[in-house]
């Protein structure tokens, strides 16, 4: 029996990310987290109790958020309500005391 062959992937070289931009994005995702973190500490009291360790995606401009009780559901659900994008417009907890989702 012939052996069908894999393409063979490659990894492209990618342009290194100058140290000064990685810290201006590093500094966005910050002030964001810091905006959605006012709002998760508004609402959680009010979900806690029904959503409890519930996943929620907050958006700080609208002050909007999704629940969902899968990581792998509300990721599908910001992605349907906001696309694909280079540029973070959420941050996401956990509805629970301390709001983590399991930073390492």
């Amino acid at each position: 029996m012939a052996q069908l062959s894999q393409p063979q992937r490659t990894n492209l070289p990618r342009k290194p990310i100058p140290q000064e931009e990685l810290a201006q994005r590093q500094k966005l995702r910050d002030e964001l987290a810091a905006r959605c973190r006012i709002i998760f500490e508004r609402v959680r009291p009010s979900l806690i109790e029904t959503h409890h360790n519930w996943y929620i995606a907050i958006d700080p401009d609208t002050e909007e958020y999704i629940i969902d009780p899968t990581f792998d559901e509300i990721t599908k659900k910001v992605v349907n309500a906001y696309g694909y994008s280079n540029e973070p417009k959420l941050t996401m907890f956990r509805l629970n005391n301390t709001g983590s989702c399991g930073k390492i």
